[in-house]
């Protein structure tokens, strides 16, 4: 279902009945979204993306071409997923059980990525759940996300580790006069680094 008519689902896109997409919504060729799957106002979903059964997303998200969203993924506003990106949902993956028989879906349990507002995940990076990538975090291209990701960190590697600070703006920060503090070299804003978090100033 959806819940405006503003909503654009091209033809060759396969969109459950059972799914909510937001108003201003656009769904685009050979993309899948499933049964009980929540898409917020304003969110684009790129050509031959998936996203899974349940999964849930805010508003103004996007999620570029071919990434594949498994359940139970959980986007907050603003988020971006970029090409061929994926959050898995499954710790230890067989086809099979022990006993050589096929596995079902009752043999195993989901388990998710979580990935709070404004926060960007690279073409190609796979966060291997269960992870939360925090607020205004940037995961790079081609980075294997295997533990909890900071809100404001830049993050690269396999696996992934922080490099640096962003800002809002998704610009890396550069350190300030004062202890601690750091600057966005476009918006200056300033943000405090605290025990390995970041926040921003409060002015």
């Amino acid at each position: 279902m959806t819940s405006s008519s503003s909503v654009r689902i091209v033809d060759s896109a396969d969109v459950s009945a059972e799914a909510s997409i937001g108003a201003g919504s656009s769904i685009w060729h050979l993309a899948q979204v499933r049964e009980d799957a929540r898409l917020g106002e304003n969110c684009i979903v790129g050509r031959g993306a998936y996203i899974g059964t349940g999964v849930v997303m805010g508003d103004n998200c996007k999620v570029q071409n071919y990434a594949l969203v498994y359940e139970p993924a959980k986007l907050g506003d603003g988020v971006f997923i970029g090409p061929a990106v994926v959050l898995t949902n499954d710790t230890y993956p067989r086809a099979i059980n022990a006993d050589g028989s096929q596995k079902s879906a009752h043999d195993w349990e989901p388990v998710g990525v979580t990935i709070e507002r404004g926060a960007s995940i690279g073409a190609r990076a796979t966060c291997v759940a269960p992870v939360t990538i925090g607020a205004w975090a940037t995961v790079a291209a081609g980075a294997v996300v295997v533990k909890d990701v900071p809100a404001y960190a830049l993050v690269a590697g396999v696996p992934a580790r922080r490099l640096g600070w962003v800002g809002e703006a998704g610009i890396p920060l550069v350190a300030a006069d004062d202890d601690g503090v750091w600057a966005c070299p476009s918006t200056g804003a300033r943000y405090v680094e605290t025990d390995g978090t970041l926040s921003k100033e409060i002015v």
